[in-house]
């Protein structure tokens, strides 16, 4: 596939310098618009991106428009005259035009309002006071409304007149003359009912809809839970104001689950791909949480110089202090990793703590058990230390994998319960919980077995 991409390359760039543009045109308009987005930003020169832009087909080009990155829409949209920016914005779904606000400087956001007509112009404005990443935020208001005592042969003649301009077709939703949400049917059931019947006789009443405030995240897990290709939105009223469909709830998770990523791995979240974060904004997202955790771990340093005495008498125990440390930071790693996911899925609840709590005490007596008895006989056998020494080793190590566990399960349940996100007690926080907590414990029982 990389190597056809690479080969299509070649071929545009070869036919644009021999200016064969309906030759391109036409290489073009069998492609998909992903496709098309992707060529765009990869290797082609900026110059001559806006040109072959205008070869694309109408609909073709918004679609293609929608898929490029942010840098590539604003760069096109500087290039656009007045009435090229006014096709793409007329082509652009309503949702999709918010985001391209959102995402826009000032000078530019100015300038696409501009050029939408009054009736867009209002729709953007009044999704653009939803909250960011509210279901409000990224519904779109085009969608199939039908009513109620419209027999089939009704609502077929209407889907045909307005269906164009909609987002999708294949779920329509049956609504008062107040626009109150009474329920929803789909193409097929409309298609397979007798042409007489109503909407009211085949509707389904128990429609699962979200309201305009909530999560975005949440509404991704509904998809997910009822197996949902859209989802109604109303307001406090019970009214439909629109519908969010599974295109930009796949964007929802891919977002979600990137933020995730980062915070668990002690990185500020970035809004850009990698490739297109300078070194100054990587250097911003990582270096709040590199300051914190330094300070922080200066306990531990400070822990180890309490018991420099101690050590001196004992040099072999420093020996031991990074696979202590590291094991205690990857139990809790794991632990954390679980709960985390557990949490987001909605699997676990905050009412669930000692049930999760209990499990984990187990769980990390028996993990604990096991490697103190591995670690016991390689301590013996092959690193030939005294068995007080060794017992030393292995008991901390029980007690270390126990403490961070309990820390890995906990911390992230109630990070979620006071309203953080459980992503940001992640391993690089509990690591450093657990490196004080193991030293601690190792110089406790080094004090009491060796009697240093």
């Amino acid at each position: 596939m990389t190597d056809a991409l690479e080969t299509l390359r070649t071929s545009i760039k070869a036919l644009f310098e021999a200016k064969k543009y309906a030759t391109l045109r036409d290489i073009l308009s069998t492609m998909n618009a992903a496709d098309i987005a992707s060529l765009f930003e990869d290797d082609i020169s900026e110059e001559i991106i806006p040109l072959l832009y205008r070869l694309l087909p109408k609909e073709l080009a918004a679609d293609t428009f929608v898929e490029m990155d942010t840098d590539t829409q604003e760069m096109l949209i500087k290039s656009f005259s007045d009435s090229e920016l006014k096709e793409v914005i007329d082509e652009l779904y309503v949702d999709d035009a918010v985001d391209l606000v959102e995402e826009m400087p000032a000078n530019v956001v100015k300038r696409i309002l501009l050029q939408a007509d009054p009736e867009k112009r209002a729709m953007i404005n009044t999704m653009l006071k939803y909250p960011e990443d509210s279901a409000g935020s990224i519904m779109t208001t085009e969608y199939v409304e039908l009513r109620p005592r419209m027999t089939v042969e009704d609502a077929i003649l209407s889907i045909r007149r307005s269906g164009i301009e909609k987002e999708t077709i294949n779920n329509c939703y049956i609504t008062s003359s107040a626009r109150k949400l009474l329920g929803a049917v789909t193409i097929r059931g409309i298609i397979m009912a007798a042409p007489e019947t109503t909407m009211e006789q085949i509707m389904e009443e128990n429609v699962i809809s979200v309201g305009t405030m909530e999560d975005q995240e949440t509404v991704a897990q509904h998809f997910s839970k009822y197996n949902l290709l859209a989802m109604p939105v109303v307001d406090g009223e019970d009214r439909l104001v629109g519908i969010v469909t599974v295109d930009d709830v796949l964007d929802v998770l891919e977002e979600e689950a990137t933020e995730d990523i980062e915070k668990m791995a002690a990185i500020v979240p970035a809004d850009k791909p990698y490739l297109k974060l300078s070194t100054f904004d990587l250097w911003k997202s990582r270096i709040p949480w590199l300051l914190l955790l330094m300070i922080s771990a200066t306990f531990t340093g400070m822990i180890i110089t309490s018991f420099e005495n101690a050590l001196s008498k004992f040099v072999i125990l420093t020996a031991y202090i990074p696979m202590l440390m590291d094991t205690g930071g990857n139990s809790g790693g794991q632990a954390s990793a679980t709960i985390i996911r557990g949490l987001s899925l909605k699997d676990i609840e905050f009412s669930d703590i000692f049930r999760v709590i209990w499990k984990e005490i187990r769980v990390a007596l028996a993990c604990g058990a096991t490697l103190a008895i591995c670690n016991f006989a390689k301590l013996l056998l092959f690193d030939k230390v005294s068995v007080p020494v060794a017992l030393t080793i292995c008991l901390t190590l029980i007690v270390t994998i126990f403490c961070a566990k309990l820390v890995g399960c906990t911390l992230p349940m109630i990070a979620y319960k006071i309203g953080f996100d459980p992503a940001v007690m992640a391993s690089p926080f509990i690591t450093t919980i657990v490196d004080a907590i193991s030293l601690l414990v190792y110089f406790q029982f080094a004090s009491r077995i060796l009697s240093i």
